[in-house]
């Protein structure tokens, strides 16, 4: 665990405050009312800042498990590629830049309430992918020998999304997902020319 705070300091305590606040939040009430984020409200200027704490907060163990662990497999190694700042600047710009399109679409609906890191997450693998498109990758519960490259996931990734963001009723900000995963493309661009470049000479 040392060693990960030494070369990746701000992805860990990223990590150990998300991991940390979720947990409280489980056992406080208070926690999730002060820290989710409403649209409605946002969008009239109130709780502006649930833009950031709605991050720090999951649903549940299942929402907590599955996006923690994602961050694991590719937090600490995109910071070493990226750099240090340049990875805090990713996650809390790409973390607030995920949820403005939900406030927008649910300005008006003012029972609707979202949570998680899963936009930030999102900009994390797609910055990831970006760094090594030809790496293998694939869902947790299918064997490793049905993984496909990186890029491809990726693609299928933004396809599926997109599609849930229009089609499904299964209570997922497949939008936060979306938006999130175009954020870290775009920003990862900003804060390094040269991927592009870099992602070509891969093929």
């Amino acid at each position: 665990m040392m060693e990960l705070f030494l070369t990746a300091p701000v992805a860990s305590v990223i990590f150990v405050i998300t991991l940390a606040t979720s947990l409280w939040a489980f056992s406080n009430e208070n926690i999730y009312a002060q820290f989710i984020l409403n649209p409605y409200g946002v969008s009239r200027g109130q709780r502006v800042y649930t833009v950031i704490t709605s991050g720090l907060i999951h649903k549940d163990w299942n929402h907590l498990f599955f996006n923690m662990l994602s961050y694991y497999f590719f937090a600490f190694q995109l910071e070493a590629l990226l750099g240090h700042w340049q990875f805090g600047v990713l996650y809390i710009l790409s973390l607030i830049l995920s949820d403005l399109p939900s406030i927008q679409k649910h300005k008006e609906d003012i029972w609707y309430n979202s949570l998680g890191a899963s936009g930030a997450i999102s900009a994390v693998v797609f910055s990831a992918i970006l760094f090594n498109p030809s790496g293998k990758m694939g869902l947790l519960f299918l064997p490793p020998q049905l993984s496909i490259p990186a890029w491809l996931f990726g693609v299928l990734y933004l396809v599926y999304c997109h599609y849930a963001s229009k089609h499904a009723r299964d209570n997922i900000n497949h939008d936060a997902h979306l938006y999130g995963a175009i954020s870290g493309i775009v920003i990862t661009f900003a804060l390094h020319h040269n991927i592009i470049n870099e992602f070509i000479q891969q093929f």
